[in-house]
């Protein structure tokens, strides 16, 4: 049973197969568009099975340097060309899976962050944008003398991923887009149904408010999908009551809010998106989604790939919006694969 952090966790990317790796089909679109079946039998042991070797993040001192405004906060350790990890809303440097930082930091150097106003990393005083983000990780980089880098983003994270490539292409070697949306006009929006749920939730945490139990628990599930919840109905069994336990100790309230409408704001169809952008990148791209994904709808991820040459699509079967969670290490072996197979 999933502890109600694990649950918090898990629920803050909503709003906003095998130990080997199997692919079960492949056709061609723009280059490699590939899906792969999660082992749901053994599916369930991966959250209690991955504990040998894994990386403790809370061993490794958090660093601090100067990026133009901030102060931020990284984490760096591995060996091997380099690779910027990106979160979602309301993630942390210490939210990913460990064994997804195992995988990469066998063969890679891994740097971890904290975005503006989450963790160690100061609010700063300039506005917060996707675009203001994307500067902040390149300004990382620089500060840490890396001339380039691979770059991966989940969820908002993947979307200051793409800002990133586009404004600082120079700096990027190998891009990697996890549960993701080119956003505007060419994007695939929520459901009315879905975006009812997710504004009711930040409506009640904002306000101090209760929301009905089963709808916190529908709202919760909508991060794993309809499949997952099936397979596991444990996993809503122990689901806090009060707004208030569902607010990241990493950041304030009002960070968690920014974020979450930086990503609404992107989603919607009342501008442009990046999505007539993309095919002037030029680096190898790797695109991952969960079949059952309705946070950020996995039709958003084939519109991607299919935007950016050459571009690379996994699409796990039976997984939600929490794909990196439900499938740890099918996603580190399915990016260490991309990663050692394209130069």
């Amino acid at each position: 049973m999933y502890s109600n952090s694990k649950i918090r966790k898990d629920y803050l990317f909503v709003i906003a197969v095998i130990s080997t790796l199997i692919f079960s089909s492949m056709t061609v679109v723009n280059g490699f568009i590939n899906t792969v079946n999660g082992q749901t039998n053994a599916t369930q042991a991966n959250f209690t099975n991955v504990t040998m070797n894994l990386v403790d993040i809370q061993d490794i001192p958090v660093e601090k340097v100067r990026v133009g405004d901030i102060e931020m906060a990284y984490k760096m350790f591995g060996k091997g060309d380099p690779i910027l990890l990106i979160q979602g809303v309301g993630g942390s440097m210490d939210s990913w899976e460990p064994s997804i930082l195992r995988d990469l930091s066998s063969n890679h150097t891994v740097i971890i962050l904290d975005n503006r106003g989450v963790g160690n990393t100061t609010t700063g005083t300039k506005q917060f944008s996707i675009q203001q983000f994307a500067n902040d990780s390149a300004g990382l980089l620089d500060a840490l003398k890396i001339q380039k880098a691979n770059v991966l983003g989940y969820s908002m994270g993947s979307l200051i991923a793409q800002q990133f490539v586009l404004t600082h292409p120079e700096k990027v070697d190998r891009l990697v887009l996890i549960a993701s949306t080119c956003g505007g006009k060419e994007g695939i929006p929520n459901s009315p149904e879905v975006l009812e749920l997710a504004n009711k939730f930040v409506s009640s945490m904002i306000n101090n408010t209760s929301i009905d139990p089963e709808e916190l628990k529908t709202v919760i599930s909508l991060s794993y999908g309809p499949t997952w919840i099936k397979l596991h109905p444990n996993l809503l069994e122990s689901i806090p009551t009060d707004p208030k336990d569902f607010i990241p100790s990493s950041m304030t309230l009002d960070t968690y809010i920014q974020q979450n409408n930086l990503t609404q704001n992107w989603k919607s169809t009342n501008w442009n998106g990046v999505c007539s952008q993309l095919p002037n990148i030029s680096k190898p791209t790797l695109v991952i989604t969960g079949t059952d994904d309705v946070t950020i709808p996995a039709a958003n991820s084939l519109i991607i790939a299919g935007k950016i040459p050459g571009a690379w699509l996994v699409q796990i079967k039976d997984a939600g919006h929490a794909v990196p969670d439900q499938y740890p290490e099918e996603v580190g072996n399915i990016i260490e694969t991309f990663l050692s197979t394209v130069k």
